[in-house]
């Protein structure tokens, strides 16, 4: 379930450096009150798999900062590659340098809050998007309660998994994260472009 990034392994590859705005990105979180974020190059970015991951960065001389994933970094990133926001490599090295030698893990951090789910822009009972915000560790799917049992929805790379035809849309949600946990989360209303809070929080590992 876990994809490309793993629990209790240690990537090599470089960071570089890029003016992050208010923070939104591609994975579609809209603004980041927290500017620690970064891009995650495309190939371990894997369709949006990596969205919401914490990341621990250390840099050569020992200096490491905790980033969440909020954006894909494209070609020419390289695989191991990430992108910070200039705040969080001004935690490594001063940002004139651009480019350093890091090593990267997947953490599973303390202080997350809680997990929110908003449906998309346009969500109806005849077609959704859903999005888990918040969730202490990646996603490895989302499904919702269909009248046949639990159907499990397609991942876009914008980071929203969708129900073409509407079923399970308004109805209870099931997520599952890469280490196998699994919260089911009831009363979430189909009220499109509004974040909801469920209460609920995956373990931490």
């Amino acid at each position: 379930m876990a994809g490309r990034i793993r629990g209790k392994v240690t990537y090599p590859g470089v960071a570089t450096v890029y003016k992050a705005g208010v923070g939104d990105g591609a994975c579609s979180y809209g603004p980041s009150g927290d500017m620690m974020i970064a891009a995650m190059n495309t190939t371990d970015y894997e369709t949006s798999k990596a969205c919401g991951a914490y990341i621990l960065v250390h840099a050569a001389d020992g200096a490491s900062v905790t980033v969440r994933i909020t954006n894909e970094c494209p070609l020419p990133c390289a695989p191991g590659q990430l992108d910070l926001s200039e705040q969080a490599f001004a935690k490594l090295a001063p940002v004139s340098t651009g480019r350093i030698a890091i090593t990267w893990s997947l953490v599973s951090p303390s202080s997350s809050g809680t997990i929110s789910i908003r449906y998309k822009n346009g969500s109806s009972p005849y077609w959704c998007g859903v999005q888990a915000i918040g969730h202490r560790n990646p996603l490895a799917w989302l499904e919702v309660s269909t009248g046949g049992g639990w159907r499990q929805l397609t991942r876009t790379d914008y980071n929203y998994f969708l129900s073409p035809d509407g079923s399970g849309c308004g109805k209870a949600i099931r997520l599952t994260d890469i280490y196998g946990e699994q919260l089911t989360i009831n009363g979430i209303a189909l009220r499109p472009d509004v974040v909801q809070s469920t209460g609920v929080q995956f373990a931490r590992h």
